[in-house]
């Protein structure tokens, strides 16, 4: 059973998520914003992540690359990439989502918060906001939700290592 919840609203096409984790805001805030911390939790543990570019300022560019195994059993490289909008620092993130091959007009708009929740734990949310139903769909029927509870796990053990 996953410690997200996942709400999927088809009608404004905007996937929601949220998760309660047990560590200080200002700690998750660097793990999403330091270079060094981004390939110890984000995307899935048998992928390699490497930050090939992280300007963490509005405007700034950001580009992460994983590599391992696709299901083929063969050598895969995927990329992200995207531009910071919006900061406030320990309070919200925003940035665009792109993933290659996939081409323009696909961006996503991505939102995290992070709030304070009871004895010292935080909420983090994160609101992603799509151009089609079908790009939402897409996103949703690749297995997004298992993947991110896992690259949420992970954080939420980096969080105990730095906390």
């Amino acid at each position: 059973m996953s410690k997200n919840n996942l709400v999927i609203d088809k009608e404004n096409k905007v996937t929601t998520m949220e998760r309660v984790f047990d560590a200080p805001r200002e700690l998750l805030w660097k793990a999403h914003t330091d270079p060094q911390l981004i390939p110890q939790w984000w995307g899935p543990a048998e992928y390699e992540t490497i930050v090939e570019k992280m300007d963490v300022r509005v405007g700034g560019e950001w580009r992460y690359i994983h590599k391992g195994k696709n299901e083929k059993g063969e050598d895969a490289t995927y990329a992200f990439y995207g531009e910071y909008k919006d900061l406030k620092e320990n309070e919200s993130l925003t940035w665009t989502f792109n993933f290659e091959p996939i081409g323009p007009g696909h961006e996503i708009t991505e939102t995290v918060f992070f709030e304070d929740n009871e004895d010292g734990k935080t909420r983090l949310r994160t609101e992603s906001h799509y151009n089609t139903i079908e790009d939402l769909e897409g996103m949703v029927g690749s297995g997004m939700e298992d993947g991110a509870t896992e690259t949420w796990d992970r954080l939420e053990s980096l969080a105990k290592t730095l906390g």
